[in-house]
């Protein structure tokens, strides 16, 4: 075993040397064209000794909800009030609409979610799972209702989602029933509907 570490350690000094030799003829040509020479400037403070920045009021103090997996292709919530809020609280997108892993599979997009509500279903959804009622007075309640749904006007009709974030995509490229999930519609990259197959 000495005899291979010798031989290695003999061999190594060999080729430190050829690579010397061969560096020095170049030297004067690289001295030429090569790199400017490093300057270190000693008096310059390191990183290290920089003071922590505070941190922000915004740090989460919890775990927080892991929502990647949705975002994928639903990128439009992340920025959601009613998504962040909940991922805040870490209350995450599967713990609604389960792990939904046919749909996040499908490439095709046909697939609905393993939950969806029906808007006859939300407010059912909303109590029974986390919240009980409102923790601000009926009269901020009402206000945000004719600020956010002043076009429904009979309260019955109202949801919890109509107040409490957007949580319906802008621009749907396919319907399900929500009651059935059966497909409704499916808009494809033309722009024409098709209906389920």
């Amino acid at each position: 075993m000495r005899s291979v570490c010798a031989w290695l350690f003999v061999l190594t000094i060999g080729i430190v040397l050829a690579a010397g030799l061969t560096g020095s003829v170049n030297s004067a040509e690289e001295k030429k064209s090569g790199p400017p020479p490093l300057k270190i400037d000693k008096s310059a403070p390191l990183l290290l000794d920089e003071p922590a920045k505070p941190a922000t009021e915004d740090k989460q103090k919890g775990p927080k909800a892991d929502n990647q997996a949705c975002f994928v292709c639903h990128t439009n919530y992340q920025d959601e009030p009613l998504a962040v809020s909940h991922a805040n609280a870490n209350v995450g997108c599967v713990k609604c609409h389960g792990q939904s892993l046919p749909h996040r599979n499908d490439e095709d997009n046909i697939t609905p979610p393993d939950t969806i509500f029906p808007t006859a279903k939300i407010d059912k959804a909303c109590q029974s799972t986390c919240h009980e009622g409102h923790d601000v007075a009926a009269a901020k309640v009402v206000a945000k209702w004719q600020e956010r749904c002043a076009q429904r006007l009979d309260p019955k009709l109202v949801v919890c989602t109509d107040c409490h974030g957007a949580h319906r995509l802008k621009l749907r490229t396919v319907r399900w029933d929500k009651e059935t999930k059966k497909l409704i519609s499916r808009k494809t990259e033309e722009g024409s509907k098709k209906g389920e197959k």
